[in-house]
């Protein structure tokens, strides 16, 4: 058991696939471009993409899906099989397929083909609702939802993702997951068409009311979400804005959302961690790099392992950068210095003294903020891509794994202080001292704090 709750996925399955080439030259009859050297890549798509996410996660899923006995559903099952359970519905045509031709990575047309629509629940499908711990309903508009409908009111999801040319959410479902774009579409209509962070708010705020939602989280793309429970609406920005391909990113944001709430955690916290993982999600390369089928698991989101992401940098040829300290009360000093650091390559490492090594180095009464705290803080900053913790009075056995291109330490240290410049010149790094603002220290924070006590 890996403690994370199981899930059920309800809506419409679909076979994405990928044609992916090169374009250097127009077609000779046509103003259009030739795409070369064509690479093809099937993957699952729809609310099956949502539950592949999910077991990849790690979790026992079951997903509820019109899946007929045609060549793409026969397809679909095979990527899917060793990951989850399914429950198939009956179809009423071919299973849908959607294949994106592009060039260099980026879209240049979509072939959209097979119109099957579910026709009918069975009695495995609302059992496996019925029991389920937690529901969430991926609707693509193909059927699922409404033909479950019945069952999924009398017990709501923890998420809906609608779709416009679905039905709308039952009443109680716990979150609502519309793209900004859906939600101006599906929100009922005040005449204004502004499409800005006050209308994102006013359309969240509507649908709450409109759908009976405890909650709904406008996603607003590489801006975050918005979460609204019919009043003040949260904006959880993103962590970082990456310009890739998004498509999948609302199937990994609801599926990461759904997943944390049947773990027990608060709608904030949720939305929080599914901001993340779609940040993350479109930094990776989107749905192009969701991986195949008999791929190792990677790491849960959040969990990232250091190591592994500077060696995915390295082999991008990018730059990796990492910096050091206790970072105990983290104050504007501290995140001057990692911003400038993450400015200096393609990733930022933190490495951060454990408790024990904090005490050693700075006494009895430190650290203030226990580890974990620590840890959570410097995820936090959208500079920092990845968090490691080193146990001994300096992080030379850790430098060593990470290999990092550029190693930073703040300037009130001397050269004389810093041995791991030597260790960076064993693979070609270079050591740096970056200049705090004028100042700021946890020593000098404390003593004013002390200070005001008394």
């Amino acid at each position: 058991m890996n403690g994370k709750a199981p899930l059920v996925v309800v809506g419409d399955a679909l076979l994405d696939r990928d044609v992916t080439g090169r374009a250097e030259r127009l077609a000779p009859d046509a103003p259009v471009p030739v795409v070369d050297d064509c690479g093809e890549r099937t993957r699952p798509g729809g609310a099956a993409l949502a539950a592949y996410l999910a077991a990849r996660d790690g979790r026992d899923v079951t997903l509820v899906a019109g899946v007929g006995d045609d060549p793409a559903s026969r397809a679909l099952r095979r990527l899917l099989e060793p990951w989850l359970t399914l429950v198939p519905l009956p179809l009423t045509g071919p299973l849908s397929e959607k294949t994106r031709v592009l060039a260099q990575d980026r879209p240049v047309v979509r072939l959209d083909r097979g119109a099957g629509r579910t026709r009918e629940a069975t009695d495995a499908a609302r059992e496996a609702v019925r029991a389920a711990p937690a529901v969430l309903v991926s609707d693509y508009g193909r059927g699922t939802a409404d033909a479950l409908r019945d069952v999924l009111a009398a017990r709501p999801p923890l998420v809906w993702d609608p779709h416009p040319r679905g039905g709308a959410p039952v009443p109680g479902t716990r979150l609502v997951t519309p793209a900004e774009k859906e939600a101006h579409g599906l929100a009922p209509q005040d005449g204004t068409a502004r499409r800005d962070l006050h209308a994102a708010a006013h359309s969240a705020a509507a649908l709450v009311r409109h759908w009976r939602a405890a909650a709904v989280a406008v996603t607003l793309g590489s801006r975050g979400a918005l979460l609204s429970y019919g009043e003040h609406p949260l904006l959880v920005p993103a962590p970082a804005a990456h310009p890739g391909d998004s498509c999948g990113a609302g199937d990994r944001f609801a599926a990461t959302a759904a997943g944390l709430l049947a773990d027990g955690v608060l709608v904030a916290e949720a939305v929080e961690g599914a901001v993340a993982a779609a940040t993350g999600f479109v930094a990776a390369g989107g749905a192009a790099a969701v991986p195949s089928a008999d791929a190792a698991p990677a790491p849960p989101p959040g969990d990232d392992d250091p190591c592994a992401l500077a060696a995915r940098i390295r082999a991008a040829h990018g730059t990796v950068v990492a910096a050091g300290g206790c970072f105990d009360l983290l104050h504007a000093g501290h995140v001057g210095l990692l911003q400038a650091a993450r400015r200096l390559g393609d990733c930022l490492v933190v490495c951060v003294n454990s408790d024990d090594s904090v005490r050693r180095r700075k006494g009895g009464g430190r650290p203030v903020n226990p580890l974990a705290d620590r840890v959570r803080v410097l995820r936090a900053l959208a500079c920092v891509d990845a968090v490691a913790v080193f146990d001994e009075d300096t992080p030379e056995r850790l430098l060593a794994d990470l290999r990092p291109d550029v190693w930073v330490k703040g300037g009130d240290y001397a050269a004389a202080d810093l041995p791991e410049a030597a260790l960076l010149q064993k693979w070609g790094g270079q050591a740096v001292l970056l200049p705090y603002l004028d100042g700021r220290s946890s020593t000098a924070l404390m003593e004013r704090a002390a200070e005001g006590a008394r």
